[in-house]
């Protein structure tokens, strides 16, 4: 036991410094958050003192806006992939039809197209159908993008649940509704989850889709909001509020995960997820 202990001590040590590293970033962002300018200017590597409550309120008048259009716009988003992603991955796994496998390999085909190369493409589209500068501008594409990936893991993992499951339900009587509802989303919570959470940290997280659809600061997802927000302190010394406004910014995306964790986890080790 101790020979182990004494073996492993030079790993447990690497380790260790290595999340020192990894989490080090924001935990000076949280504590850099409840600086004064004179902490900034005096103290920069110390704790903050007194500690400045006003720079969280100061930040939540200019980001919260922000926040909840990307709350919005992801949620809605989320749904659309995990709704038409999950019933297009059922129909893909349980039912033969002609030109199945072409058409499926087609979907897939669309995931080896750098989205970068749509951008044009896509905001004509989103331009010739009137919406720009409406929250459809995003939502709308973000469905369209995001369930390739859905239908891709959960196929995979549809076609592997027992076809017992499914014939003795068809001999109750069931539809093929109750077959998608009562059977294949239940069995698939872990793989929704995670498809959800990783839908919602790419629409999130996207910049450049949302600066060139919405020109309206009003209707700013967090992404662009923020970088607006922050060059609003360039030149200053004043840096509590803006790093407070990254702190509420990161929290809906900190928060998602503690309590879906579980799932998330539970998603990927299940070997619907592969490289």
């Amino acid at each position: 036991m101790r020979k182990t202990l004494k073996h492993d001590f030079p790993l447990h040590v690497f380790l260790g410094i290595a999340a020192l590293l990894t989490f080090y970033p924001f935990i000076f962002l949280v504590i850099s958050s409840f600086r004064s300018t004179a902490d900034f200017m005096h103290s920069f590597w110390g704790l903050p003192n007194p500690l400045v409550l006003a720079n969280y309120r100061d930040a939540w008048s200019r980001v919260s806006g922000y926040v909840g259009n990307s709350v919005l716009i992801s949620v809605s988003s989320m749904v659309g992939v995990l709704f038409i992603g999950s019933i297009s991955a059922f129909v893909f796994a349980r039912y033969n039809f002609p030109g199945k496998e072409i058409f499926f390999f087609g979907i897939l085909a669309l995931l080896m197209i750098p989205g970068i190369l749509t951008l044009v493409p896509a905001f004509l589209l989103i331009k010739s159908f009137g919406l720009l500068n409406t929250y459809w501008a995003l939502i709308l594409p973000y469905i369209a993008g995001g369930q390739i990936f859905g239908i891709f893991v959960l196929r995979s993992f549809i076609a592997s649940l027992p076809e017992e499951l499914y014939e003795s339900a068809r001999l109750d009587g069931a539809s093929m509704w109750h077959l998608y509802a009562k059977i294949t989303v239940p069995l698939s919570k872990p793989i929704l989850v995670t498809i959800a959470i990783m839908n919602i940290l790419s629409t999130w997280n996207d910049y450049i889709w949302p600066l060139v659809t919405i020109p309206d600061g009003n209707k700013w997802t967090v992404s662009v909001g923020i970088v607006s927000f922050g060059s609003s302190f360039a030149g200053s010394q004043n840096y509590g509020p803006m790093f407070a406004g990254y702190v509420i910014a990161s929290l809906p995306l900190i928060i998602l995960f503690m309590f879906t964790m579980r799932y998330f986890i539970a998603g990927l080790t299940s070997g619907a997820i592969k490289a």
